[in-house]
Order: structure tokens, then C-alpha cells, then sequence
């Protein structure tokens, strides 16, 4: 791990972390309100916000290590972009499928947790790519 590395998975974390906040915080807030028997209130899920953030932190760091692991010397935005749709493919969207078979959720809801996971997977690929696009041109 070198310093490319680190700079990578800082840039990583802070565009999973916000994209996760736009989509969960703000796009499905209404809808998560709405189903207080499956999730803690606000108040209460303040004070498990460090697992939050302990759990972006490795999030980032398991995509930039294993993207960087990978990378090619080809274009580094469609690098970037398959490799997101390949980590959405593994994790995101088998992963909202699953809590839908397990908890009484609306359809109309994981179709949005999926497709706006999948585009923030697609981006976040896109600014690993970009992080490492001196070794890809």
C-alpha cells in the first residue's frame, strides 16, 4: 500500500459515504420513515453512527484495494464503470433482494435501493478509476 493507495481510498469513502447519505438520508428518507417497525428511530440510531462510519471506512478501502489490484492500462472510465456495475452485481443489489425476500418491504422501494446503489457503485468505480488513471493512459 503507497500513497496512491491511501489518497484512493479517502476519495473513495467520501463519495460512498456522501452518495450513501444523498440516497438513504435524503432520496429514501420518506420511505424508511414509513416503516418504523423495521428500522431505529433517528434519535436512536445516532449513537451507532461510529459503526457508520467504521463500516464506510471498510467498504472504501476493500474497493480500492481489490481495484487496484485489477487495474488495466485501458480507458479508466469504463474501467471504473465495470467494475462498479461488478460490485454492485456482488454486493448491493443480490443484498436488497435478499432483505426483500426477509422483511416486509414495498417493491417500488428496493427497485430504488438497487438502482440508486448500482449508479453510486458506478460512480464510486468511476473515482477509484480516476484515482489511479496515471497508470491506465
Amino acid at each position: 500500500m503507497n500513497r496512491q493507495f491511501f489518497i484512493a481510498w479517502l476519495a473513495v469513502f467520501i463519495a460512498w459515504f456522501l452518495g450513501d447519505f444523498v440516497i438513504h438520508g435524503v432520496l429514501l428518507r420518506s420511505d424508511y420513515e414509513h416503516m418504523q417497525n423495521l428500522f431505529r428511530p433517528e434519535a436512536e440510531a445516532q449513537k451507532y453512527f461510529p459503526f457508520m462510519l467504521v463500516a464506510h471506512v471498510l467498504l472504501a478501502a476493500a474497493f480500492t484495494w481489490i481495484y487496484s489490484r485489477g487495474v488495466e492500462a485501458r480507458p479508466w472510465v469504463a474501467q471504473g464503470a465495470r467494475f462498479g456495475v461488478a460490485v454492485a452485481l456482488l454486493t448491493c443489489i443480490p443484498m436488497y433482494m435478499i432483505y426483500y425476500v426477509v422483511q416486509p418491504m414495498p417493491p417500488d422501494m428496493v427497485v430504488r435501493q438497487i438502482v440508486y446503489s448500482t449508479v453510486l457503485m458506478v460512480v464510486v468505480g468511476a473515482v477509484a478509476a480516476f484515482m489511479y488513471r496515471s497508470r491506465t493512459e
